[in-house]
């Protein structure tokens, strides 16, 4: 289907361009929302008679938006949620989640403004956009962590799952015994143990069968 654009539309044109797009996008997404006309005879005609008034009003919004984002540009915002010990979130973070944030932070933006291709499952730090015009958007940083406290560590620059990660492997690392070839395995702590014991013993039993052996060649005699 063919329609005409009312607004920038990402990847697709700005006012009045004329493009082909799925039926689907157009029905489900463009037109219902009034951000394309079908690109007929008559809805040319009446873009064309309205097109400085068009271009008026998204300059006006655009205006808006420039000065909230400039106010937006930036902001932090911190969300405390439980999660596993591997940080996977017992549950998620929205996009609603997030609209709430801002706005408890002072940043009024609507949750359809917010650019998340899919939910938020795990902890850690990560950069979302925000669209509040489509010719003006922003960044803002999300910060999901299990406590404050680790939050603090995250918003530091500290990957909090992988200290974790290695402390963990630290403490199943056993000591290399230097003095063994490649692939060579050291021998068990029992049996080191033991050998010494043996070694000890050798020499007394000797020393018991001695006098054993010179009765027997007494008697022979």
């Amino acid at each position: 289907m063919e329609v005409i654009l009312l607004e920038r539309i990402e990847k697709l044109g700005t006012i009045g361009d004329v493009v082909k797009v799925k039926n689907g996008y157009a029905r489900n997404f463009l037109l219902p929302r009034g951000k394309a006309l079908r690109a007929n005879e008559t809805n040319r005609k009446v873009f064309e008679a309205n097109r400085e008034k068009i271009e008026a009003t998204n300059a006006e919004r655009r205006s808006g938006a420039e000065a909230e984002a400039r106010k937006i540009d930036g902001a932090k915002v911190q969300l405390i949620r439980q999660a596993s010990n591997t940080g996977q979130l017992y549950g998620s973070v929205s996009a609603r989640d997030l609209a709430e944030a801002l706005e408890a932070a002072g940043h009024k933006v609507a949750r359809n403004q917010i650019v998340l291709d899919r939910p938020i499952k795990a902890i850690g730090v990560q950069e979302v956009k925000i669209a509040l015009h489509p010719e003006v958007s922003v960044t803002v940083t999300v910060n999901v962590a299990r406590s404050p406290e680790e939050a603090e560590l995250q918003a530091q620059g500290k990957d909090v799952m992988a200290e974790m990660f290695e402390k963990d492997v630290a403490g199943f690392i056993e000591e290399r015994d230097e003095t063994l070839e490649p692939g060579e395995i050291a021998p068990e702590p029992a049996a080191e143990e033991a050998a010494p014991a043996a070694e000890e013993a050798a020499p007394a039993a000797e020393a018991e069968e001695a006098p054993e052996a010179s009765e027997e060649k007494a008697e022979e005699a």
